[in-house]
């Protein structure tokens, strides 16, 4: 396999965020009177961008209209302030990263966060690496599994598909490389499980950061 590139996930991938998400969003329903969630639970309602995640969150009579907009509007302001309060690199990342720029292996981003938030995290979180691109979604690049960002970031290491592996903790990161032409890899430490990785598409599937080189 030549590979010379890798596309990477953030939230359950790079970064371990469930905590910020979590406590924003709970404390925007506590706000509201609204019950909370345990922090697990949120493991479940990240990866499909945070319209799905404050969906999944409140109780089903109150997911449409002016009540879910006015929780999306105060999500959106509650998380940009504290999407880095407790969010770290999982355990053998930065490793990972060391060994790849050694290997002159190219890396970015594509995050189902808004493209703010995920410059955000990543201008805090891999300040001390190379990264060619990064994106999360926006006016003009579409939600995963659609492979909008992905081909962008190829197209930005000028790398083609082929020679780049997508790697993500869930089951839309596997649509997304498989739709961009990519090699999907699976996670283990992130929000999913192994079945939800294999059912979409997951070509290997690793429980430790730095056996991602032994598929290069």
């Amino acid at each position: 396999m030549n590979i010379k590139g890798i596309v990477f996930d953030l939230d359950g991938t790079l970064a371990d965020s469930v905590i910020d998400i979590a406590e924003s969003m709970n404390f925007v329903l506590k706000e509201q009177n609204i019950p909370v969630h345990e922090i697990d639970a949120y493991k479940q309602f990240a990866g499909n961008g945070i319209r799905k995640l404050v969906e999944r969150a409140l109780p089903e009579d109150l997911r449409s209209g002016e009540t879910y907009t006015r929780n999306l509007n105060r999500m959106l302001e509650v998380y940009s302030e504290n999407c880095i309060n407790k969010t770290k690199l999982f355990p053998g990342v930065a490793n990972l990263l060391d060994q790849l720029q050694e290997k002159e292996i190219k890396i970015a981003v594509f995050s189902n966060k808004l493209d703010d938030l995920t410059q955000k995290v990543v201008k805090v979180l891999l300040a001390k690496w190379d990264v060619a691109f990064v994106t999360g979604i926006s006016s003009t690049v579409e939600r995963k599994p659609n492979p909008q960002g992905a081909l962008l970031a190829a197209e930005k290491m000028g790398l083609s598909p082929s020679e780049i592996i997508f790697v993500g903790d869930s089951g839309v990161d596997m649509e997304t490389a498989k739709n961009a032409g990519m090699t999907g890899v699976g996670v283990l430490w992130g929000f999913r499980s192994a079945e939800e990785l294999k059912a979409n598409g997951a070509k290997a599937i690793i429980s430790e950061a730095t056996d991602l080189i032994n598929h290069l």
